[in-house]
């Protein structure tokens, strides 16, 4: 969910283009909804009220490789033809056969057993900003290691977006500013 919510601001790409969906919903943000998890038909529904189509691509991802809700969301991305990729951290699970693209991280026991949060949860959030990160790339959302594609809309990024136009440019801090301003940021 916090790749797809920075995917916006970060990259500039539109609302609803870097989409994040969890078994039971928005509603499972903030409270856990442990059963939602098993349903595998809610992860076929969940993927066709987005309206995913062949051009898209539906990244699966379970620390076990066997989440009923993934594996249904995985069916119906291949049904659809869009492209799946399947993240899990065992090897040669139910999810590893499901997508195109299987990436598997055997990372091994927890440090907390029972929690899937601690070594999986860290995997996976790597895996996925590689992805996004290297998409973004290949979308030429940036100049050499500059993210120039930005979307201003705090002063934080405002900053950073007249930091970038000083790198790329060899302007001053004012004019580079100027510039963004008169082009609304």
């Amino acid at each position: 969910m916090l790749d797809a919510a920075e995917a916006g601001p970060t990259f500039s790409v539109p609302d609803g283009t870097v989409l994040g969906l969890m078994a039971g919903g928005v509603s499972a943000f903030g409270a856990a909804r442990e059963n939602a998890e098993d349903d595998t038909d809610a992860g076929a529904r969940a993927l066709d009220e987005c309206g995913i189509r062949p051009i898209d691509t539906v990244v699966g991802i379970s620390a076990s490789g066997r989440t009923p809700f993934v594996l249904g969301a995985v069916k119906r991305a291949n049904e659809i033809g869009a492209l799946s990729v399947g993240i899990s951290c065992n090897v040669w699970t139910p999810l590893s056969g499901a997508a195109q693209i299987p990436i598997d991280l055997a990372v091994g026991p927890e440090i907390v057993a029972g929690s899937t949060r601690l070594n999986a949860g860290t995997a996976q959030k790597l895996v996925l900003n590689a992805i996004s990160t290297t998409v973004m790339i290949r979308l030429g959302k940036t100049y050499g290691p500059l993210m120039v594609d930005l979307r201003a809309t705090n002063a934080k990024l405002r900053t950073r977006a007249i930091r970038i136009v000083t790198t790329v440019t060899g302007a001053e801090p004012a004019a580079a500013e100027e510039a963004l301003r008169s082009c609304g940021w």
